[in-house]
C-alpha cells in the first residue's frame, strides 16, 4: 500500500500530472497520468493505493498516450486502419491496446475504410493523373478491401476517365520530340497502361487525338530521323545498301512508307 504524498504539473506538458507516492520509507516519484486519467480516477493527496491500482494507473495512462498519439496521426490527414495499426505498431504500442484504440476509434467514427477509400479516390481523381486501376492497387495496398475499393471507384467515372486519359495523351503528343505519330502514339498507349488506365479508355482517348497538321509534322519528323540516319550510315554503306538500311530504320521508327520513299528521293543520292 501506498500514500499519495504529492502531485505536481510537468514543466513541459500542462496536460500531466507527476504522482509522489511514500510507500513507508518517505516520498518518492511514483509515475505520471494525464490530465483525464486524474480527473477518472479522482486522484489526490492523501489517497492510498495498492499495487493492483497503480498498475492499473499505468495501464490507462499508457492506453490514453496511444490512443492520443493516434488522434494526433489522424489530424493530418484520413487513415485507414492499416495505416493507423501500423503507425501504432511502429511506436511499440501493446497489440493488445492497438485492438482497443482501433476499435475505440471505429466507434467514433474517426476510422471507416470505406468512407477513406471514398476519399482517397475524390482527391486522386481531382489531383494527381492516376488511372482507376492504379488507385485500386493503392487502396489494398493502404489495406482496403477490394469491395470497398470497387464501390469507392463510383466517384471516378468513365467520363472523367476519359477526360484525364485525353488530356494527358494530348500533352504527351505535344512533347512527343521528332517522332513518327505511330510511335508517339505507343508511347502514349504503353504510359495510359501504366497509369492504370483500362484499354477501352485507351483507345476512346487515342481516337480523339487531334489530327491537323498531322502530315506536316509527321513529314518534319521523318527528316529529322533520316537526316540523323544518313549521318550514322555515311561510312558504315554506299548507296542502294544505305537507303535500304535507312529505309528499314525509319521503318521501324513508325513512319508510313510514302514518307520514307519521299525522304530517301529528296535527301539521298544514288
Amino acid at each position: 500500500m501506498a500514500t499519495l504524498t504529492r502531485i505536481t504539473t510537468q514543466k513541459k506538458n500542462k496536460n500531466r500530472y507527476n504522482i509522489y507516492l511514500d510507500h513507508g520509507h518517505g516520498e518518492d516519484y511514483g509515475f505520471s497520468v494525464d490530465a483525464d486519467v486524474l480527473v477518472e480516477y479522482r486522484l489526490q493527496k492523501g489517497m492510498e493505493l495498492d499495487d493492483a491500482t497503480i498498475r492499473a494507473l499505468i495501464q490507462t495512462d499508457t492506453l490514453h498516450k496511444s490512443y492520443t498519439q493516434a488522434i494526433n496521426y489522424l489530424s493530418y490527414r484520413m487513415r485507414s486502419e492499416k495505416e493507423i495499426r501500423q503507425y501504432l505498431d511502429d511506436k511499440e504500442v501493446e497489440p493488445e491496446h492497438v485492438d482497443e484504440i482501433v476499435k475505440r476509434l471505429r466507434e467514433e467514427k474517426l476510422i471507416d475504410d470505406q468512407e477513406f477509400a471514398n476519399s482517397l479516390v475524390r482527391t486522386r481523381v481531382m489531383t494527381s493523373s492516376k488511372g482507376p486501376l492504379l488507385v485500386k492497387k493503392e487502396l489494398i495496398e493502404k489495406g482496403v478491401r477490394g469491395s470497398e475499393a470497387e464501390e469507392a471507384l463510383a466517384y471516378f467515372p468513365y467520363d472523367q476517365q476519359l477526360e484525364k486519359a485525353t488530356k494527358f495523351a494530348e500533352k504527351k503528343m505535344k512533347s512527343g520530340g521528332k517522332k513518327s505519330r505511330r510511335q508517339q502514339i505507343q508511347n502514349v498507349q504503353q504510359t495510359l497502361m501504366q497509369k492504370g488506365f483500362s484499354g477501352d479508355v485507351i483507345q476512346e482517348a487515342l481516337s480523339q487525338l487531334p489530327k491537323e497538321e498531322e502530315d506536316n509534322s509527321e513529314w518534319e519528323a521523318v527528316v529529322y530521323q533520316g537526316e540523323k540516319l544518313v549521318r550514322k550510315y555515311e561510312r558504315k554503306a554506299e548507296g542502294y545498301e544505305r537507303k535500304q538500311k535507312i529505309k528499314a530504320a525509319l521503318y521501324r521508327k513508325g513512319f508510313p512508307f510514302d514518307l520514307i520513299d519521299r525522304f530517301l528521293d529528296e535527301y539521298m543520292e544514288e
